[in-house]
């Protein structure tokens, strides 16, 4: 595999399962130093799986709700942030509004955009001392349209959006990159958490839009495309909200 990281360190948020996971194995294989955060205990088999191939890994169990533990994995980076991979996320149960309750609608925002903004705010003035970095936020297809998600889910995943355009135009001339990566559905135990619809018609109404999709993502073609939008390869590409859904927004 190709040494686009060689040298180089990367942040991946939520590196635990999923597309997590599947994307700090990709940096590591291509040479990047790996540091990792989630609060899954499964965050651990990442790191084994990383180091049983040779790969260079730092595991740091924290919540990127709590500006503590954000500032614990930046700290773990040692002074050098190329790439910042925000993937930490959750779902909130494809709830519509008229259920949304306080807790479920802060915790998500709290989590999944929230989050982002605090490792995007601990990460940049690292890049900037350093002449330049990329940021790749996980989005999701729910950012883009209604029909992705519940209705927290979705504000937050169009706040993300919103964070990575202003991010690129903002540092774009001090040669730090910010594109988002929007998924539709991927093969991950999202459903089994967070991802059940508890309202069942907002669940029949969603399978209006789930139908448009042709086939299940792999987490492991999430993670090359966040290590290609990282890499000196996508020198260009900046601003850029990229969909990866197999053509379910395309109609």
């Amino acid at each position: 595999m190709d040494a686009w990281y060689e040298g180089k360190t990367a942040i991946v948020t939520g590196a635990a399962i999923g597309i997590g996971r599947a994307t700090a194995t990709v940096l590591a294989a291509r040479g990047a130093r790996v540091v990792m955060c989630d609060v899954n205990e499964e965050l651990a088999v990442t790191a084994d799986v990383i180091t049983a191939h040779g790969g260079d890994v730092v595991a740091v169990t924290a919540d990127v709700s709590a500006q503590t533990d954000v500032d614990r994995v930046v700290a773990a980076a040692n002074g050098r942030v190329d790439l910042l991979a925000n993937v930490a996320g959750i779902a909130d149960y494809f709830l519509p509004i008229g259920d949304l309750d306080d807790a479920t609608w802060q915790r998500i925002i709290d989590v999944n955009l929230g989050g982002t903004m605090r490792f995007m705010r601990a990460a940049i003035p690292i890049m900037e001392a350093a002449g330049g970095g990329a940021i790749v936020n996980i989005a999701s297809v729910a950012g883009i349209g209604g029909g992705g998600g519940g209705s927290a889910y979705t504000a937050s995943k169009h706040g993300v959006v919103g964070l990575t355009k202003s991010a690129a135009f903002m540092y774009g001339p001090k040669s730090i990159r910010c594109n988002a990566v929007c998924p539709g559905g991927v093969n991950t135990t999202i459903a089994e958490t967070s991802g059940y619809p508890k309202v069942p018609w907002s669940g029949e109404r969603l399978g209006i839009s789930f139908a448009r999709a042709n086939r299940l993502a792999e987490p492991e073609e999430i993670g090359e495309l966040i290590a290609f939008l990282g890499s000196d390869l996508a020198v260009n590409i900046n601003g850029a909200v990229i969909t990866s859904d197999s053509g379910w927004m395309a109609g």
